[in-house]
């Protein structure tokens, strides 16, 4: 996998794969769930995204997909931008290493 990162109002997303379809959303979901033991706490599901906020070591983060720019994970809180900075390039890290 290749990952991108964005810096957007001081936030880093990290871009898991900017041409996929839905099953690897899903795939990394599921990843995220079983292999790092995070736990779902809101889904916003609509037509064209999917935005899935879950909390790892302490900050809360976004698992996003975009049937027009793919799945990417960004942290939620403007207020401790560097944890939560460090929290994506960790979790982004780790799918590095993951084969889908």
């Amino acid at each position: 996998m290749c990952y991108h990162l964005k810096t957007n109002n001081g936030g880093t997303e990290a871009v898991i794969d900017d041409n996929c379809g839905i099953s690897k959303f899903y795939a990394i979901a599921t990843t995220l769930a079983n292999d790092l033991q995070v736990k779902f706490l809101n889904q916003v599901d609509d037509a064209d995204t999917l935005d899935w906020d879950f909390k790892y070591k302490k900050n809360y983060l976004t698992l996003h997909y975009s049937i027009f720019n793919g799945v990417s994970i960004l942290p939620q809180q403007v207020k401790k931008v560097r944890k939560g900075n460090n929290a994506v390039l960790e979790v982004a890290h780790y799918l590095e290493q993951r084969v889908y």
